[in-house]
This record gives C-alpha cells, structure tokens and sequence, in this order.
C-alpha cells in the first residue's frame, strides 16, 4: 500500500481542485486500462467543519475560517468559498457545529509519563496544587493539618479490611515534615502509604510495614547507600531506600487493576485538556507493564496516539557491546501496536537530579549547603551519548541544574566536533536553572529546549527562600531568553509532575504568575502564539513530527483542538479558563464527555478492593510497574 504522506496528499489535493474537467477528457489522456480505473473510481467524500476562527499556526494563512478533511488528513485550509471551490467536483458536507467555537492545532503532550500518571492520579491525591480531574476537582492542600485531616477522611471511607490507603503530593518542603508516628495516629491497622510530591519518597504507617515485611533485618540487608536513605523508626525511604523497599510494598501500591482504572482516568483526563498526541520519554522495559498500558492505550478508541521512547539509560547500563545496546533498542518496536508506537530513532537521558526534591546540580551552593545529585556517572552518560548519537538517534536529555546543563553542553559539543551532524535536535528537557551564557551556547551547538513552566508557578516562591534563593528560583525556565537567541522551545508538564494541561502550561509561560500572586522574571515571560506554538508545532518539532502534526495545514493529519475561546485573544490571565469542547483526531470528532458519564466510568472503573495479582501470571507486574514509575521520576544510581 503506498503510505499517505503530506507531499503525496498536497498532489492529491491539487488533482481534486480540477475535477471539474470531464471525465472522458481525463480518460482520452490515459496511457492504461489502470490508470482509467483510478480516475473513474469515485471520489472520497469531505468534511468541511466552519468556526467563528480557526488559528493554523501557517505562517502563509495564519486565520481562516473552513477546513476540509478527508479521512484522516487536511485536504484544504481558508475561506468557505475558497475552499468549496478547491474541492471542486467533491462531494462534501458542511459541518457547522463548531461555528461559534474557535479551532487550534491539536495539543501535543510532549512529555508525561502514563504508568506514574495512572498510579498517582487512581491514589488519595492530596498535593500542592488544585488538580481538576473528570471525576470532579481536588483541591490543593492548605497546610499540615488539611492534609492530616483529609487524609483521615479518606482511610475512615475503606470499608474493605487490609485494604491500602495509598495517597500522593505531599511535599515536606511546605508542610514540614511527615513521620511515621504521625501516620499511626490517623490508624495502626489500615496500612497507609503516603508518596512525596517529589515521587522520590514514601512514608509508610505500621501497617504497612507490617504488610510489606519490611523489619529492621530486611533494612540492614540494604546495601550501604540504600540504608543511608531508609529511616525505618520514621517509615521513611527516599531515592535508593526507596528502591531497595521497593519489592516489599510494590503490591500495596501497584497493581494490574490500580492501573488500568488510572490509565483510564489519565486518558480522560488528557483528552479532556484538548490532547491529541503525547509521548512518554523513556520507554517502558518491562513487557508485562507495557501490555498492561497497551491494554488501555493501543485501543481503537484511544482519543489520542502515544508514542514511548527508548530509555537509553537502562540500555547502556544492561548492554556492554554498542552495537546490541542500538540492536536491543530497535527490537522495542515489537512492543507496539495500534495507537501506540516506538518514536523513531529517539532515545532518553539523564543528567542530574529532579526539581522537586531539589538535587538539581548547580553551579553556585545551595543555600543550605546541601548538594545535587547525578543521575548518571560521567562515563556512562558519555557512553549512552556517543553510542546513540552515531547510531543518528535525536537525544532528550533531563537537565534541572545549571551545572547538569553544562555537562550536557560539554558532551553535546565532544560529539559534535567528532562526528558532525546536521539538525540533531538534541533536545534540553526541563531546563529548570541555567545561566544566560548557557542559552547561547545552546543556540551556538543546535540544541533546542523542551522547558517545564510550571516550575515557576508551583515553587519560584518557597524556592527563593529553600535551596536556590530569589534570583535563580525567579529566573527558571528562562523562556524570554531562549525566544530573543532565536533558540526553539516547546513546553511541557511531565505529568504528574504538573497537570497534562496545555492550556495551563500556556498560562504559566505567558505569565509567569507563582501562587503567591506576584510575577517572577517578568523579562522570562512569552507571547501567547508562542506559547501555543509551543504546545502544538514545536511541540511536533522536537518530536521530529512536525511535517504530520502541529499546525493545520493541506496533507497533515486533521488533529484539531476545539476551543470556546481563541487563546490569542482573551486577557492572559485568563487562558487557563478556556473551555476545551473536544478534539478532532485523524478526523474523528471526539467532544469531552459530561462530567457525570465521566464520574459514573471512572466510579464503574476503581469498584472493588484492589488485588495483589499479576496479569498472565506474571509475578514480576506490581514491581516492574512501581519501579520504571520511580525511574521516570528521576531517582539517580538506578
């Protein structure tokens, strides 16, 4: 079958504006019985959907007013009138259902992360932030005492007996800190897991480390390093504690259910955000967790695609000969099916420690002297670089520190002295603290940003105070900078992370407000078309998509968010108040459901206790799914 792509369908398009010439003409002209049975076969039908605007992203045609699809694809983009006539002989249907609706390029989630989605988000969550979820909206927590009670509430509401109460988004740095004792308070015979905002950490009760086995022999079994981050007296394990523990509470926390019914609300979720692709970044390396995500995100009736990168990281770590490592990686294409796919030749690294729990590596001192963290020992990571980079694979690279970025330079620029190579794209994930003079030197070395916004929002304020004091926790994700060097930049939420909202990001990036209300870096702040360039075309551009998806033009893929309002005009303040109708997908209309079905699927989706069971009898599924959710997270030493 000859694959459709956007040149083969612009021809198409130009065929289909002269069908008005007749037919026998046509035929008269042909040189075979096969070409007379192309031209006589009929015509596939078009859509033409109308809105009060459609934003295209074209820098041609930045506005028009009518779209034509067919099948999956744009056949035409302008006005009603103009594109009647370039359809020509077509038939067609008028679709006016979105005439006072204003029509975007289809978001792009460039980068969340779905198992540590699904299990945070089927959890008790009691966070920092307000999440506003299909089910109904859960507010942010206030303070200590909020979250003690609620998080009481919430164990007194099990009926079912040993059934885990698992809750996340506690974050210590602003609301002290969490012990053991505080969580027997609430019970000593319901086993309570309480996972850090940061995912790095857990607190557990009694019961639960009663349920998990988990006695002071198993934690002086630890190894040095994992002891030295396990505090059983408190129930606390943090980053290798973390993972040492891990195989003797993963079936409280994980399970083949638990993680349908969050892969089920994540979906509704992004759906309900106006989301039409996303990728996860460092890819799943354990089949049974990946059929289990594909059980949910393969289907046909996905309202999104989603593609999963290769997690170079683990590669190198697993493979001594180079050649297997890129052998290995490309065998992952098997794993995919239907809605899901491998990102072609596109791979994952880490460089130094996550935001959230502040092991970022950084140039100047932390103010409390603590120190950062690497992800990947140096020789490692510049194996993993070199390897992949000859194999000609783009590089996504986790970068929070100042510091970490200019190890990333550092290789970029080794690589690129030795093996020269023209539009890389190695691509600058996070881009939390960095220096001016790192922006053009990423501009210099052709690198481009996929940056976080929501930094500044959620924590500009208790960072400018903890950790990296006002200048560095005021100036992250330094957007202003990167548009003036003429660097690209897209933006994403590392769900959960932050909400998988583009509107939200958008938001945050345009106006770089923090919960305090004040504004932090005004000179860092963007336009809103850059920042909705920056959720849909540069978005596809770091994904090496952007001839397919990202903006709405003849022969891409007809993937269209639906709007109430245009998000170029209204007052920024407001952007994240748009109502998002639903999407076009490849051509499928897919409104957002009401929140009542939504309530009434989810509710049909989590009923029941959660079993400690595997799917297909694989025994490994609760630790395999608990453990790449915490390697997603960036936990370092893996």
């Amino acid at each position: 079958m000859r694959t459709l792509n956007r040149r083969n369908l612009l021809k198409g398009s130009v065929a289909a504006a002269c069908l008005t010439v007749p037919a026998v003409r046509a035929v008269g002209q042909t040189n075979s019985l096969s070409e007379i049975g192309k031209l006589l076969a009929p015509v596939p039908r078009a859509r033409i959907f109308t809105a009060r605007d459609i934003v295209t992203l074209d820098p041609s045609q930045p506005s028009a007013e009518a779209i034509a699809v067919v099948g999956t694809r744009i056949l035409a983009v302008g006005a009603l009138s103009e594109v009647q006539e370039m359809l020509g002989d077509q038939p067609f249907d008028v679709d006016d259902s979105f005439a006072d609706k204003v029509i975007v390029p289809g978001f792009i989630s460039q980068h969340d992360h779905p198992v540590l989605a699904a299990l945070s988000m089927s959890s008790e969550i009691l966070s920092i932030e307000e999440w506003a979820l299909p089910t109904g909206t859960v507010p942010a927590v206030k303070d200590k005492a909020d979250f003690m009670k609620r998080l009481t509430a919430a164990v007194e509401a099990r009926t079912t007996p040993g059934e885990p109460v698992v809750t996340w988004g506690y974050h210590p740095a602003f609301y002290g800190p969490l012990t053991r004792a505080d969580l027997d308070g609430i019970s000593t015979e319901r086993p309570i897991l309480v996972w850090g905002r940061s995912c790095h950490e857990m607190i557990l009760n009694s019961a639960a480390l009663t349920a998990g086995g988990v006695t002071q022999a198993v934690v002086e079994a630890f190894d040095a390093a994992s002891q030295k981050q396990s505090n059983l007296a408190e129930g606390h394990f943090w980053e290798q504690g973390l993972f040492a523990v891990l195989p003797h509470i993963a079936s409280l926390v994980a399970t083949p259910e638990q993680l349908r019914a969050g892969l089920e609300l994540s979906r509704d979720f992004m759906h309900s955000k106006g989301i039409t692709f996303g990728n996860e970044p460092g890819g799943i390396l354990a089949k049974p967790v990946q059929d289990g995500v594909n059980a949910v995100f393969s289907s046909p009736d996905m309202p999104f695609r989603w593609s999963f990168m290769v997690d170079a990281k683990s590669m190198v770590a697993s493979y001594a000969d180079d050649g297997e490592v890129i052998a290995r990686s490309e065998a992952l294409q098997s794993w995919y099916y239907g809605m899901t796919s491998l990102a072609p030749r596109q791979a994952k690294l880490f460089s130094d420690g996550a935001i959230y729990s502040q092991l970022m590596q950084v140039r100047a001192p932390y103010l409390d002297d603590h120190h950062g963290e690497w992800m990947m020992e140096k020789e490692l990571f510049e194996r993993a670089f070199r390897v992949y980079w000859d194999a000609g694979y783009q590089l996504h690279i986790h970068v929070n520190g100042d510091a970490g970025l200019d190890r990333v330079l550092e290789t970029l620029e080794t690589n690129m002295r030795r093996n020269p190579r023209f539009d890389h794209r190695t691509v600058i994930v996070h881009f939390a603290v960095s220096a001016f003079d790192q922006v053009e030197r990423i501009k210099a070395l052709g690198a481009i940003v996929s940056g976080n916004p929501y930094y500044v929002t959620a924590l500009a304020d208790q960072y400018s105070e903890v950790g990296l004091g006002a200048e560095r926790a005021d100036s992250m994700v330094r957007l202003g900078d990167l548009s003036r060097a003429g660097v690209r930049w897209s933006l994403h939420s590392d769900m959960p992370m932050a909400p998988a909202d583009p509107l939200f990001l958008m938001w945050c990036a345009v106006n770089r407000v923090t919960t305090s209300g004040r504004v932090a870096a005004p000179e860092q702040a963007v336009s809103a078309e850059d920042a909705l360039r920056g959720v849909t075309i540069e978005a596809a551009y770091s994904l090496q998509m952007e001839e397919e998806i990202g903006s709405l033009v003849r022969g891409k893929r007809a993937n269209m968010t639906i709007l109430a309002e245009n998000p170029l005009e209204v007052d920024p303040m407001a952007i994240r108040e748009i109502e998002v109708w639903g999407t076009v997908m490849e051509g499928r209309v897919l409104p957002v459901p009401s929140s009542d079905r939504a309530a009434a699927t989810q509710q049909d989706a989590s009923a029941g206790p959660r079993e400690a069971v595997s799917p297909n009898g694989a025994p490994a599924f609760d630790k395999a799914a608990l453990e790449h959710a915490l390697k997603v997270t960036h936990a370092h030493h893996l």
